[in-house]
């Protein structure tokens, strides 16, 4: 019999990876036509090569309701966060955190340092983290990525939302759906 052949990554060259997981889920009619229209879309983008971007791979998280996403892998935090606010990605999440239409969206970043942020937002079903740990409201220091991962300091950016956009309104409170933002 054959010993099977193993081996590992040599991740040197990346002392800042980061890896996120990012999951969209048909809630509805509306939101079936969402998923279908966004996925190639972000293909798309990332085809494009973003600076920064390592791999990007397409999931099938489910089928029963429809449930998609992808893997990427990213040089850095800051090549990521560029790329999310300069690329079509940003006018699509400006425009989704206002109406997610029908879907509920999540996403968790892994970074070789040591940090784990995620979001979920319209997500009734626990997925990922969520499925475990508690949830909490995404506000505050924990409204954006950098503060999720305790992380501060030069390359930081402005959300592309501010969390006063988001939640503006006669008292304050989250619209409907009590969403939060990445």
């Amino acid at each position: 019999m054959a010993t099977p052949k193993r081996e590992t990554v040599d991740l040197s060259a990346w002392p800042d990876l980061v890896v996120v997981y990012l999951g969209m889920r048909a809630r509805s009619l509306r939101g079936l036509a969402t998923l279908l229209r966004f996925g190639p879309r972000i293909a798309a983008a990332a085809a494009e090569q973003p600076d920064g971007l390592l791999l990007h791979e397409n999931l099938v998280y489910g089928l029963f309701p429809p449930h998609l996403g992808m893997r990427q892998y990213w040089r850095d935090l800051d090549s990521l966060e560029r790329w999310t606010r300069e690329s079509v990605h940003g006018d699509w999440w400006r425009s989704y955190l206002r109406d997610p239409v029908g879907t509920g969206f999540w996403h968790e970043t892994y970074t070789r340092r040591g940090g784990i942020e995620a979001v979920f937002i319209d997500t009734p079903a626990p997925v990922g983290l969520a499925a475990f740990a508690p949830r909490q409201p995404a506000r505050g220091g924990l409204f954006g990525a950098r503060g999720r991962l305790a992380r501060s300091g030069e390359g930081e950016r402005a959300a592309l939302l501010g969390e006063a956009d988001l939640y503006a309104g006669p008292s304050g409170a989250a619209p409907s759906g009590g969403r939060s933002a990445g």
